[in-house]
């Protein structure tokens, strides 16, 4: 590695931009990073609260690397399952895998911010600069303009290549974009809906009100309320609601009474357990939920985007910082192939990772429509009881779609999406049909005798074959 090539500027100290400070650290670099909000380590950063994440495979694999699980570990709260709750206040739990192994975690994400920017600064070639807003990027200079927040003084910094992880309003995607000096693809869209942040405070000996290990949803069809743990005894609460449309909508929930009687005939067990449910409602912001798609990420050996500056997504498969952390894994070990040479490890990188980027973007908004309606409906059930009991009794020979591109970190988002959707719909195609029922499906394990195993065998041979028919008709019809 020549000196030349020693130092990288990044723009974003976040999720994505502390773990590349950190790991860019660890290999050796000289290392600034310029971040525009204060140092979260030092203030009270949350609108409304800090949301809390769901860290699951493919984020710990990036922990592994840079050599942090177990501190990132006693940040957990395991969630085994979603526990779904229906307007009579009924609740079921569906497990998110028939592997008790398998679950995912809640996770903070001011504390894990917070850690991977104390393990960053442990090292003296990585600087972190706070309350400096990039303004822009000239790319073709390899420098970026900055200003200072508080003596609102502004200055260039120049790099031997600079990364930004400033996430879904990123400055640098920014100057791509406005400068027109490549061709450069970007598109953003949003969904009909927002989301809010709401909360479920502890009892007041410090207890959870509600069932801990489970990521709880409310599920209405065309809106939801999802609950996850903190480890203070609180759940955060997020409503995700059309802004405009159904009988109440962001528009018109304008007061205290109209909140009360939505949640009262909507969400009423979680209605008992929010008595801070108006103050919340009014203080809170009411934020929009987007995907950003664009491309190429990288101009020549110069710049780069990494994390949501270049494939921002929906929440809802609780991806998003795992996918960023992923992109910190792939970046790596891209390196360790081309260290030296940025053009060849930016090209590579974009051509690998982009694809898998699109895929979980498009299965976030799937898991959307899932998570708001189908989670309720019977058929699904149906199909979830079948994925559960055939990873229960084949633990090593099924995976579904869920396991697939949660708790599968060496397989690429977009061999997840193809499999899985051809799974699902092999499964719903059989249910249909009525070539399989769920009804011999026995709790616990007592009922893996050897005809309940025989006729789970079956099945499972049937989805295999039918998977992959589909998956070829799909290649033929140019789906992938």
């Amino acid at each position: 590695m020549s000196n030349k090539q020693q130092n990288i500027l990044i723009i974003g100290a976040g999720l994505c931009g502390s773990l590349l400070a950190l790991r860019l650290g660890q290999r050796g670099y000289n290392v600034n990073v310029y971040e525009m909000r204060p140092d979260l380590r030092r203030t009270d950063i949350s609108a409304g609260r800090s949301i809390n994440l769901a860290f699951s495979d493919r984020g710990n694999k990036a922990m592994k690397l840079v050599g942090i699980e177990d501190q990132v570990k006693d940040l957990c709260i395991p969630m085994n399952g979603r526990m779904l709750h229906d307007k009579e206040g009924n609740t079921f739990l569906s497990n998110y895998s028939g592997r008790d192994y398998e679950y995912i975690n809640s996770i903070s994400r001011q504390e894990l911010n917070s850690l991977l920017l104390d393990e960053a600064e442990k090292h003296e070639n990585v600087k972190i600069h706070f309350n400096k807003k990039c303004k822009s990027v000239n790319f073709e200079k390899t420098t970026a303009l900055f200003q200072d927040y508080q003596t609102k003084a502004e200055f260039i910094e120049d790099s031997d290549c600079i990364i930004a992880t400033d996430g879904a309003g990123s400055a640098l995607r920014k100057s791509y974009f406005l400068e027109k000096k490549f061709l450069f693809s970007f598109s953003q869209q949003w969904l009909s809906h927002g989301y809010k942040e709401l909360s479920i405070l502890p009892n007041a000996d410090g207890s959870y009100k509600t069932y801990k290990n489970a990521l709880h949803i409310w599920p209405r069809g065309d809106f939801m309320v999802i609950a996850l743990p903190n480890l203070d005894g609180s759940f955060t609460v997020t409503l995700f609601l059309s802004y405009d449309e159904g009988e109440y909508n962001f528009n018109n929930l304008t007061t205290p009474e109209i909140v009360t009687e939505f949640f009262k005939k909507e969400f009423p067990d979680a209605l008992e357990l929010m008595p801070n449910l108006i103050k919340d409602f009014f203080e809170n912001p009411t934020a929009p939920l987007g995907t950003v798609k664009c491309s190429p990420w990288h101009y020549k050996g110069n710049t780069l985007l990494m994390g949501d500056s270049a494939h921002a997504i929906v929440p809802f498969y609780g991806q998003g910082m795992n996918a960023s952390f992923e992109d910190v894994v792939e970046f790596d070990a891209i390196l360790d192939k081309h260290e030296g040479h940025w053009e060849t490890v930016f090209s590579e990188y974009d051509k690998v990772r982009k694809k898998d980027t699109d895929a979980i973007a498009d299965l976030a908004i799937d898991n959307f429509h899932e998570m708001k309606d189908h989670v309720g409906q019977a058929i699904f059930q149906e199909k979830r009881k079948i994925e559960m009991a055939l990873e229960k009794a084949f633990p090593e020979d099924y995976s579904s779609k869920y396991s697939l591109v949660t708790f599968n970190e060496d397989i690429g988002y977009r061999e997840a999406m193809l499999r899985g959707r051809a799974q699902d719909k092999a499964i719903l195609n059989m249910l249909a049909d009525g070539e399989v029922s769920t009804e011999f499906i026995l709790s616990g394990d007592e009922g893996l005798d050897m005809t309940y195993k025989e006729v789970l065998k079956d099945i499972l041979d049937k989805v295999k074959t039918e998977t992959e028919a589909i998956l070829e008709d799909d290649k033929i019809a140019g789906l992938h």
